[in-house]
């Protein structure tokens, strides 16, 4: 006859859920495919583990039992999604259906952290060789309109920008150091 589950067994399987929640979510991440999946996933599992708490249900193995629900839960998942997947007309209607074009995070930072050291390059040129670089590489001048711009020659405009070139390069390469 099973038990009414008591308060300290609930908070057991709760916390064995949040202390296994890396471990879970990177096996359902697997299982899934996908890291919104799998996110998903643990928040239902967490929702359907709170239900059975509210109930005072009793649970013989908790470690047993999530990883169950879980499992449970990813193959609705699956399924659904296979579901929606049929329901398109192409590969590229799919592809543009699941492709997500925002950068991560970590993207959004290493690019931020990358324009830094760019910036800093850049600001240790001289100015007239910073100012025919980015004429140059940004606004897609030839060498020939930057220098009927700046007033000087193109054998100058070819000076400046071997300089900022050249101190690019060697900037860029004791960063890397």
């Amino acid at each position: 006859m099973p038990h009414e589950i008591l308060d300290d067994d609930a908070h057991r399987m709760m916390d064995l859920y949040l202390q296994r929640w890396d471990l879970l979510h990177r096996a359902l991440r697997k299982r899934v495919g996908s890291h919104d999946l799998a996110d998903e996933a643990m928040q239902e599992t967490w929702f359907r583990l709170r239900r059975v708490v509210q109930r005072r249900e009793a649970v013989r193995d908790p470690k047993a039992y999530i990883l169950m629900v879980a499992a449970n839960i990813s193959i609705d998942l699956i399924r659904r999604e296979r579901r929606h997947i049929i329901g398109h007309d192409s590969d590229a209607a799919v592809i543009g259906a699941v492709a997500d074009e925002m950068p991560t995070a970590e993207a959004v930072l290493i690019g931020r952290s990358q324009l830094r050291q760019l910036v800093q390059v850049l600001m240790g040129l001289k100015p007239k060789a910073r100012e025919v670089l980015i004429m140059n590489r940004c606004a897609g001048m030839t060498h020939r309109e930057i220098a009927a711009q700046m007033k000087i020659s193109d054998r100058m405009v070819a000076e400046y920008m071997t300089q900022a070139l050249r101190h690019c390069r060697d900037a860029f390469r004791a960063l890397e150091d």
